[in-house]
């Protein structure tokens, strides 16, 4: 990232002497267990790839180079096996490296910067080859958005009949939509498809600078529902949505203003009006991105901007199950900025689930993925909580 851009905020230009001290001695997860995550979706064969990270990512800067690494390695036996006729071999590499292209190119906080577009595109063909190969069909495609489109893939289970019923999946802030498991996705595995989207300011919609704002984040919703709709083989009466971080502010105000919606699950919640806790006590790295994918390069600006990251009032438009999974300790988002949230069933006569947990412990992906089961049935308890 050129020093203008880092520039932009003064937090992070102030304590970037402060911010490599802290790689150096915490490690590249630092500010959230990214390459924790990583493994998760990758599996235990990825590790050698992931410590080999975890060991020469010593400051901010590093990231790129030392994904990018990684990523070629498995790019090379993935070529290899396909050559050799191995798919199995070539459909798991391929994937491990685009994800490793993915992480790479976090950090690049800057638009038509040549090697962040290098990055993404090696992303793509790498991930369109683990399409090839995948052991469930999962296909591109494009979401008409403000006269534009924005991009997503659609999974469909390898098991089951259709129609399915569908998950609209919102990524967080650092998340894209190719950030998932390879194998055993608990949504796909409950014979459950998947719409993940890059929405506004997300992944290849801002490398092609559709910026997110406060609310436009809603017609993303509407056009992938409108999408979903034209489907055979999606349950048009089965469709829930689930936001994870950031996700779940896009996610709340899709949710708000989409009625087709039958269910939605939010964890690791950012709801606090403002996001003062995330932007500006967390790493400056959550504040400089969200500049980036919002357009901002003044930061006064983006302050004022920051101020309309609100969802109160909206509750009283979410007339479905609502589910939302937060840590008692979450330093990101307190637990009593969604205390507004609580009792809402009792204004429309749908049950809410607002689960503190213990800790920061945010709950099993697999219980949520049974209770979005639950909700798109339509078997969720009246004040189940």
């Amino acid at each position: 990232m050129k020093a203008d851009n880092e520039r932009r905020m003064k937090r992070f230009k102030d304590q970037r002497w402060v911010l490599d001290n802290v790689i150096r001695t915490v490690g590249v997860d630092w500010d959230q267990g990214r390459s924790h995550r990583l493994l998760a979706y990758i599996g235990l064969g990825g590790l050698p790839d992931v410590n080999q990270v975890r060991e020469r990512v010593t400051k901010f800067k590093d990231i790129p180079r030392e994904f990018e690494r990684v990523a070629k390695r498995r790019e090379e036996i993935a070529k290899r096996a396909e050559q050799e006729g191995q798919t199995v071999t070539a459909r798991e590499n391929y994937f491990m490296a685009a994800l490793f292209y993915v992480n790479a190119q976090w950090g690049i906080f800057e638009d038509d910067n040549e090697v962040k577009i290098r990055l993404a595109e090696n992303q793509n063909a790498c991930y369109d080859k683990y399409i090839e190969f995948a052991d469930h069909k999962i296909e591109r495609v494009e979401l008409p958005f403000e006269g534009k489109s924005i991009p997503a893939l659609l999974h469909i289970p390898s098991s089951g009949s259709p129609p399915y019923p569908c998950v609209v999946s919102i990524p967080g802030m650092d998340s894209v939509k190719e950030d998932m498991p390879l194998y055993g996705d608990p949504l796909l595995e409950r014979n459950m498809a998947i719409l993940r989207l890059d929405g506004p300011g997300q992944g290849e919609s801002n490398m092609r600078k559709i910026r997110v704002t406060e609310k436009n984040y809603e017609e993303a919703g509407r056009s992938a529902m409108d999408y979903l709709g034209s489907r055979k083989d999606i349950d048009q009466n089965r469709i829930a949505l689930q936001g994870v971080s950031m996700g779940t502010y896009w996610g709340f105000r899709v949710a708000a203003a989409e009625s087709r919606l039958k269910a939605v699950a939010l964890s690791l919640p950012c709801l606090e009006p403002g996001l003062d806790s995330l932007l500006n006590c967390a790493s400056p790295t959550f504040k400089l991105n969200y500049m980036y994918m919002a357009g901002y390069d003044d930061e006064a600006s983006f302050d004022e901007f920051a101020k309309k990251i609100d969802v109160r009032g909206l509750e009283s438009r979410i007339r479905v199950p609502l589910l939302i999974v937060t840590g008692e300790d979450d330093e990101l988002c307190p637990p009593q900025a969604d205390g507004h949230l609580r009792g809402r069933e009792a204004l429309h006569s749908k049950p809410v689930r607002a689960r503190p947990r213990s800790g920061l412990d945010q709950g099993s992906p697999r219980r949520k993925a049974d209770e979005i089961g639950e909700g798109v049935r339509g078997t969720i308890r009246q004040g189940d909580r």
